[in-house]
């Protein structure tokens, strides 16, 4: 299994619209084959961060949905970025 956790900086001025761009792929991710969670929303306390959380199968099926990535204006509002990617074994499989 794969989880991809981390935040976004976006500016606060931005936040929302970056938020609504989100939505579509938060809806197609969570359809997608392979993927178990997938959710990047507002930090409650931090009006410039912008969380995301994703877990999937495994990294084949991540990188299919994934593609190219997000398009350039969805890219350009992001600031900076601390996500790292996870490989982890559930207790069940060890």
């Amino acid at each position: 299994m794969i989880i991809v956790a981390g935040h976004l900086r976006v500016a606060m001025a931005d936040r929302d619209r970056f938020l609504a761009r989100s939505h579509e792929a938060m809806r197609l991710a969570r359809t997608a084959p392979g993927c178990h969670d997938f959710v990047v929303a507002a930090d409650p306390l931090d009006a410039e961060r912008v969380n995301v959380y994703e877990r999937w199968t495994d990294r084949a099926v991540m990188h299919a949905f994934r593609g190219d990535g997000p398009d350039e204006e969805l890219q350009s509002l992001i600031a900076g970025a601390d996500i790292g990617e996870f490989e982890v074994v559930p207790a069940a499989d060890r």
